[in-house]
């Protein structure tokens, strides 16, 4: 290998980033405090929305379990997801006693299929929780519809999905309950650890941010800030401690501003993908309806039927090439707890299972140069030894 090792993902953190950090540093401020205020704010105008509700979190885990917690779900209840995903997905249903119904894909999108979750709701149904895989919006409209239908509540995971549109409207802004946003270092903006909840309910926002920390009536940078005595507080609920530092927040207020412009550079790539790739083997990423957004947070790529490698040897072929990659997702029904728990087979979840078995995702961020997108199209039609 002559050249240096293409990493599967990389951050790009700029000298506005650096300088909000040091800043915050000098503040003498580094935990939940006037930065992750202003992030929040700055989140709520950027959806076009001041009046929503948005808490900055630690993670998208989080998030996701706050909001459900704060919609009431418990023992006794269920939610319905996708398989394809990543277990955070899942796991924070099992935090709060509920259980979970996974349902497949579309192939033609890897997002849940609408069609399938009429037949996945018992009367224990509470919500459904959709996943806008890889930063393509999943079929919002006849999600909603289903909900309204069937009296369920909407949790987006939308960790992959800034920015991402459904019908024009960027996700944050639908009539679901709560979305959830990640900036986990590899997202389309990153603050190293992060996520934000978003919602219109204000009594879930209050809720969700007295349990963002410990329960508590008030937060320290309100306890601490005010121009009177103000030590006293009240624990009202067993809480957790989710809170987004101010030092995370830094980089975020800045990562937000060049969302746009990063969101631009990863469609960009994608399309040179989607033309180079014409003509081989390949079944390339499912691409946005006209004048939608995808965030382009992955570009998953699926190996047609006789492209003469398997799925495993491909990625090693790449890795020997010297371009990172990985998988996106091992399902769910995949993983040995949920197999297990709720007895699931792979023929449960056909599409799920044969996207999974086909499938990989190429580097698409916005430090790559065009001759590191070249390089990772030259060495696909290498692997594939086209």
């Amino acid at each position: 290998m002559s050249q240096a090792f293409l990493p599967y993902a990389l951050p790009e953190i700029g000298d506005d980033e650096i300088a909000e950090v040091v800043d915050t540093l000098k503040s003498g401020w580094v935990t939940t405090g006037p930065k992750a205020k202003r992030f929040e704010a700055d989140f709520a105008t950027f959806l076009g929305d001041p009046t929503l509700h948005c808490i900055a979190v630690n993670s998208a885990t989080a998030g996701l379990h706050l909001a459900l917690e704060a919609l009431g779900i418990g023992p006794g209840d269920e939610v319905i997801t996708t398989t394809h995903t990543f277990t955070a997905t899942a796991e924070v249903v099992r935090y709060l006693g509920a259980d979970v119904r996974l349902v497949d894909i579309a192939p033609a999108t890897l997002n849940i299929d609408p069609g399938l979750i009429e037949a996945a709701i018992t009367p224990a149904t509470r919500a459904i929780i959709p996943v806008h895989y890889a930063g393509l919006a999943a079929d919002m409209p006849a999600l909603l519809a289903i909900a309204q239908r069937h009296g369920l509540k909407v949790v987006e995971d939308a960790a992959h999905a800034l920015p991402t549109t459904s019908a024009g409207q960027l996700i944050g802004t639908l009539a679901s309950d709560a979305t959830v946003f990640s900036f986990y270092a590899n997202k389309t903006i990153t603050t190293g650890e992060g996520g934000m909840l978003v919602t219109r309910d204000a009594a879930l926002a209050q809720r969700a941010k007295v349990m963002r920390l410990h329960g508590m009536s008030r937060d320290a940078f309100d306890r601490f800030t005010a121009n009177v005595p103000s030590w006293y507080y009240e624990v009202i609920a067993p809480g957790f401690k989710y809170n987004l530092t101010d030092i995370a927040a830094s980089l975020g207020l800045h990562q937000l501003k060049k969302a746009h412009a990063f969101q631009q550079r990863r469609a960009a790539i994608a399309a040179r993908y989607e033309q180079a790739f014409a003509g081989l083997p390949l079944i390339s990423a499912p691409m946005p309806s006209a004048g939608e957004l995808h965030a382009w947070h992955l570009y998953a790529i699926r190996l047609a039927d006789g492209a003469g490698v398997a799925r495993d040897r491909f990625i090693e072929r790449l890795y020997e090439l010297g371009i990172g990659c990985s998988v996106h997702y091992i399902p769910l029904h995949q993983q040995p707890y949920w197999r297990d728990r709720y007895q699931l087979k792979a023929s449960d979840f056909p599409h799920s299972q044969h996207a999974y078995e086909q499938m990989l995702s190429l580097p698409i961020y916005t430090r790559m140069t065009d001759a590191d997108v070249e390089r990772v199209i030259a060495a696909v039609k290498t692997a594939l030894g086209a």
